[in-house]
């Protein structure tokens, strides 16, 4: 096979195009069958095989850098750059991260995980390169659905300034996760039809300036025309060129020697340069042409049906939400839901079924929806925005100065809250508590189970101010008693009454203190077990009348201790009774990498036998 000679970017130098051909082919079932079997990105990834190639054949890497914006279309370009026998460990833990990591590869420049930042972060590197006097190429490649998030927009602005080369690469395929929406996105279609004005300019420029004496001179000539040769061309106007960067394209993504030539091309140009290019999310394998969103981050699957290997057999919290925000939207013709280019992900693309009229897909865009919902609660409406913890993080500032501030009451339904799992540091949801409980005004809630996130987001919509609900991604937990508390402003809910040491567990730690409670029943405890529903406000009620009967209270939660749930209980009774000792379980203060979700949880000591484990360490168990 083709692909086993290839260890690094020397090794494409030799091919032949119809190697390359044969090359691209390879990678592309070699892609197929490792996220198969171990789940990953997949349609991004297949619809840059060529495009990849292309730039290692234009570049001398790793001298020259690449820097790809989100990273989860970067699996050729790891294979091209020697770790195609580190796959095996895609994504698993300890294993190859299914995004660039500075730390892994010299060939990644600049770790990613989140969209938009890849103009910002190039445009960084190429400042520095030429402060240092260093002579390299730099390449930020950005999709179009990356293309709606505000940062790259002002990244554009600032590469205008450039003096120097620098390369923006803007792979369009129409879509991000989901298919792209808003005016950008209209503007790409009006290019990708009007392919006249861009192919002179690459073809017929290139030939004329080859022409002796008068090749320049004519080629003069014609930039005096350019304007007008443009809007003959390009009906829908040239954007970025008005903005003082050079456009080369529309070209085929897919064409390898087209891909090099544009990027040899565009190496020339003293300034900033955008190529564009178009590709096909998902080329190659059928399944993932036809439905590129369902087959943008997929878990193990049979390859030749398409379907998952592994049967989903009850209901996610995403579910649960989902259900519960549609029966809502009947009762109440002012509630509405926005999300960031994830209604899938998020679970609310069935709410846009049914209220088209009232769902918001505003892009890759978090600091707009934040404050787009902000205005829809000043005017009267009931906005819930859904969205993932880690993408949350990128609205903080709307957060504070537009929904808080003002005490506007925008719900916040945060999913893949806690560990996530295989996507790794750039999407683990460990700082909500954190970030939120900072923020004057917000309340924050996380549910134990299904029937309590229905409670909560019932709750959460008739709340007149800013309120937050966290809720963990998978298999919605099902409670093991049949209790049931109505949900009242800031108060837990005591599961069971016992004696010396009492569990304090919020959100998904309560199932495990459930099981801490079960196990230790063997050996003679009665644990006081209590779901604390609120990281803010925390119930003062509950923990004064505790520490008049409990030696020792044990805080858990899925989250870092630093500005989390235990950290606020610490403080409370340290100042009112600090003779009751305060043990916090949190997730250390770190980024957590790649792996399967329990055994994260074993390995950082949130699991059920590392509690205990360390509760006997600290002589609260014999």
């Amino acid at each position: 096979m083709l692909l086993d000679t290839i260890h690094g970017p020397e090794d494409l130098r030799g091919l032949t195009p119809k190697e390359l051909d044969q090359l691209a082919g390879e990678i592309r079932k070699f892609i197929i069958e490792k996220t198969a079997e171990y789940g990953g990105h997949l349609a991004s990834n297949l619809g840059v095989v060529e495009l990849t190639i292309g730039l290692y054949l234009a570049l001398d890497l790793p001298k020259d850098k690449i820097v790809w914006d989100v990273g989860h279309q970067a699996y050729t370009h790891k294979i091209l750059s020697g770790r195609k026998d580190n796959f095996d460990g895609l994504r698993q833990y300890h294993g190859l991260s299914g995004f660039p990591r500075r730390d892994e590869s010299p060939f990644d420049c600049f770790g990613t995980g989140h969209s938009s930042t890849s103009i910002s972060a190039g445009l960084g590197i190429a400042e520095a390169r030429d402060i240092l006097h260093e002579d390299y190429t730099v390449v930020s490649v950005i999709g179009d659905g990356a293309l709606t998030g505000g940062m790259a927009y002002e990244a554009l602005n600032n590469a205008t300034a450039m003096k120097k080369n620098f390369i923006i690469v803007l792979n369009d395929n129409n879509m991000s996760i989901s298919r792209n929406v808003g005016g950008m996105s209209n503007y790409l279609n009006g290019i990708r039809t009007a392919k006249g004005y861009t192919q002179l300019k690459i073809n017929v420029g290139g030939f004329l300036l080859k022409i002796p004496v008068l090749g320049p001179w004519i080629v003069k000539r014609i930039q005096h025309a350019k304007n007008s040769i443009k809007s003959l061309a390009i009906p829908a106007g040239m954007l970025f060129e008005d903005m003082g960067i050079t456009y080369l394209g529309p070209i085929d993504g897919h064409d390898i020697e087209a891909v090099r030539r544009t990027i040899q091309e565009a190496k020339r140009v003293e300034h900033a340069v955008i190529v564009h290019v178009i590709t096909k999310k998902g080329k190659g394998y059928r399944p993932a042409e036809k439905y590129p969103s369902r087959y943008h981050g997929v878990s193990p699957f049979d390859i030749k049906s398409g379907k998952p290997l592994k049967k989903k057999t009850a209901p996610t919290y995403t579910d649960i939400f989902s259900a519960k925000l549609i029966s809502l939207g009947r009762e109440n013709p002012k509630l509405v839901a926005l999300t960031a280019a994830m209604p899938d992900g998020t679970g609310v693309s069935g709410f846009a079924e049914q209220f088209p009229d009232r769902f918001f897909d505003v892009g890759i865009a978090e600091q707009h929806a934040v404050t787009m919902a902000a205005g829809m609660a000043a005017a009267g409406l009931k906005p819930v925005f859904a969205v993932y913890s880690s993408f949350l993080q990128r609205g903080f500032d709307q957060i504070v100065h537009d929904v808080c501030l003002q005490k506007l009451p925008v719900v916040f339904a945060i999913d893949r809250a806690g560990l996530v799992g295989s996507d790794g540091e750039t999407h683990q949801g460990i700082f909500d508590y954190s970030y939120l409980t900072a923020i004057p005004h917000m309340t924050v809630m996380a549910p134990k189970n299904a029937q309590e996130l229905e409670d909560m987001l019932e709750f959460a919509t008739h709340f007149d101010e800013p309120i937050s609900i966290r809720y963990p991604r998978g298999t919605a937990y099902q409670e093991l008693s049949a209790y049931r508390a109505p949900i009242r402003l800031g108060k837990a809910e005591c599961l069971h009454e016992g004696k010396e040491i009492a569990l304090l567990a919020i959100g998904s730690m309560v199932s495990t203190a459930e099981h801490i409670a079960e196990k230790m029943k063997e050996e003679g405890y009665d644990l006081t077990l209590v779901n604390a529903r609120f990281a803010k406000p925390i119930d003062t009620e509950i923990l004064d009348r505790l520490v008049k009967t409990h030696d020792v209270l044990v805080t858990m939660e899925e989250n870092v201790q630093q500005g989390g749930y235990g950290i606020q209980v610490t403080e409370y009774i340290h100042q009112h009774d600090p003779s009751v000792e305060v043990v916090n379980i949190t997730l250390p203060d770190n980024y957590v990498e790649h792996g399967d979700v329990s055994k994260l949880r074993a390995d950082l000591g949130i699991d059920s036998d590392s509690v205990i484990k360390k509760l006997r360490e600290q002589k609260i168990f014999k």
